[in-house]
């Protein structure tokens, strides 16, 4: 199953952070000074006077692997996160993700790097097949685990326990709120070439989201800092 990305709610707009920028002068938005908006707020941006963008919120849904979702909570600044949990309820539903760059492609061009011929037969398909072989057993003991050991050490026990059954690729429902200043630090982060490409494809995804809003509330927002 893909990772999935859902924009379900967001507050504020560039003359949001125009505001908050102006609380010192007059927050009344004449004409003239809407004109002044996207300067305003390219130069609030490059010189890192990022308070006022603190005045907005983009709210997500998203469902992804847990290895994906510890990108999300890692190193973060400012982000309300609250995802899935499979210590106070059973996971039924047994989702999990399959890196799709690990088929479809000829073996020959996958030869093993120390040799050219020890591995040369294993393709990356065949990777898929097996994480695909080790992730279902890791599901059908979680379940069993979890039916065994409930009478023996209790349900609340057994359900924190049995999810070390689960891997890295199982996904999770993740509800998460940015204002705009913590979506910056955010994109900086993993919105780049050398993030790992499941949480960079989330991060790309929500900042087309964010571009693609009725209105375009957020363009010179967006523009200011360089996105």
């Amino acid at each position: 199953m893909e990772n999935t990305v859902e924009l379900i709610g967001y507050y504020g707009s560039d003359d949001i952070h125009a505001c908050s920028a102006w609380t010192s002068t007059s927050r009344e938005i004449t004409e003239e000074k809407r004109a002044r908006i996207p300067s305003l707020l390219k130069m609030l941006a490059e010189a890192g006077h990022h308070t006022p963008f603190e005045k907005s919120s983009l709210h997500f849904l998203i469902n992804c692997d847990i290895a994906s979702h510890i990108h999300l909570i890692k190193h973060r600044v400012g982000v309300s996160v609250n995802g899935e949990s499979a210590r106070y309820k059973e996971i039924k539903e047994d989702k999990y993700l399959i890196p799709e760059d690990w088929g479809g492609l000829d073996k020959q061009n996958h030869l093993d790097k120390y040799g050219g011929n020890i591995y040369s037969s294993i393709t990356i398909a065949s990777w898929a097949n097996t994480l695909k072989e080790h992730t279902d057993k890791g599901n059908k003991y979680y379940h069993q685990c979890l039916e065994d050991l409930t009478p023996i050490i209790g349900r609340k026990r057994a359900k924190e326990s049995a999810r070390y059954f689960k891997g890295y690729n199982s996904q999770i429902q993740a509800d998460v709120m940015f204002n705009w200043r913590s979506f910056y630090h955010f994109l900086e982060l993993r919105n780049k070439e050398d993030a790992q490409k499941e949480i960079r494809e989330i991060a790309s995804t929500m900042l087309n989201l964010v571009k693609n809003i009725k209105g375009n509330p957020f363009k010179y927002t967006i523009e200011a800092f360089g996105y």
